[in-house]
């Protein structure tokens, strides 16, 4: 038994092959409003000045003329494009300001703004890279770089753009972690202190999946980033934990240099020769009052050193 493959038909070619922008064939519209005025005007001077007879088939053709000339005609503002269709077919995309002229009759024109756009996602409760909830909001700048793109591969490009942008957050805030902890290596990025790495994951991510909608990302940037309410409590209590340990170390650590050249200074200008047992009583009562949350009550010896 054998099988014949099936030839693919020219529209299923078409369908697989993206639509590109191209440069549309217009032209500067002041030359074309100068010959319609002049068309008309030399109808109307025909008319008038052959008043006493009907108006023949020239006068007609010129009103026609002009008046079809004019109707090709359109204002474009800095930083727009028109995308130009005949029966249903992309011609080109004009993207050059001020008064310009296409060919008219049966020429759609479709205006689309190229200027930057702001997107602000909603804040979204995603998990991190640990498995936290966590909520996270973002602001993209993005303008439309391929117009056909924009227009004929996809349905609704700015729709296009939210969904994406909140797929990309997901994504990407997926890959972090809210901030440092004991099971994490603290050169690696968080959410919370790598801001620029995060932001720049998320131009890529976002550039991949704008790509066929012909949009371009300028920048992205978290407006909002926290814990989410069920955990919120738990993990500030752990941070202020581990501020307390890292403050506690440094004062530790300052102590001991404290008492280290205490016991330096006595020894080399042997104000008092103090044994091994007087030194350790010493050490322990000096990092009780430099380590102490509260000021310590001296108590005075009115005995000797050893009673």
């Amino acid at each position: 038994m054998s099988t014949t493959a099936v030839p693919k038909t020219p529209s299923s070619r078409a369908a697989a092959t993206p639509t590109m922008e191209r440069r549309a064939g217009t032209a500067n519209g002041y030359a074309a409003l100068l010959i319609g005025l002049g068309l008309l005007a030399f109808a109307v001077w025909r008319v008038i000045a052959f008043r006493h007879e009907a108006i023949d088939l020239m006068q007609l053709t010129l009103i026609l003329a002009g008046l079809i000339l004019l109707s090709g005609l359109y204002i474009q503002q800095p930083n727009e494009a028109r995308l130009l269709t005949l029966f249903g077919r992309y011609v080109g995309t004009d993207r050059v300001s001020g008064l310009r002229w296409t060919i008219p009759l049966f020429m759609a024109k479709r205006r689309l703004s190229l200027r930057a756009r702001n997107l602000d996602a909603p804040t979204l409760k995603v998990n991190d890279k640990r498995g936290n909830p966590v909520e996270i909001g973002a602001a993209v700048v993005w303008r439309v770089q391929d117009t056909a793109r924009a227009v004929f591969e996809v349905d609704d490009f700015e729709q296009y753009v939210s969904i994406q942008a909140e797929a990309a957050i997901r994504h990407v805030a997926s890959q972090f972690a809210y901030d440092e902890g004991d099971d994490i290596d603290s050169q690696e990025i968080t959410l919370r202190a790598g801001a620029d790495e995060v932001m720049a994951a998320m131009i890529d991510e976002l550039a991949v999946r704008l790509q066929p909608a012909g949009v371009s990302v300028e920048t992205a940037m978290l407006t909002h980033l926290a814990y989410a309410p069920e955990i919120a409590q738990v993990m500030l209590r752990r941070q202020q934990a581990e501020a307390i340990i890292s403050a506690r170390k440094k004062i530790v650590h300052g102590a001991v240099s404290m008492v280290e050249e205490a016991l330096k200074g006595l020894s080399e200008r042997e104000i008092v020769q103090l044994d091994d047992e007087r030194k350790a009583a010493m050490v322990s009562n000096l990092l009780v009052v430099l380590c102490s949350d509260k000021d310590t009550q001296p108590i005075i010896n009115a005995g000797t050193l050893y009673n």
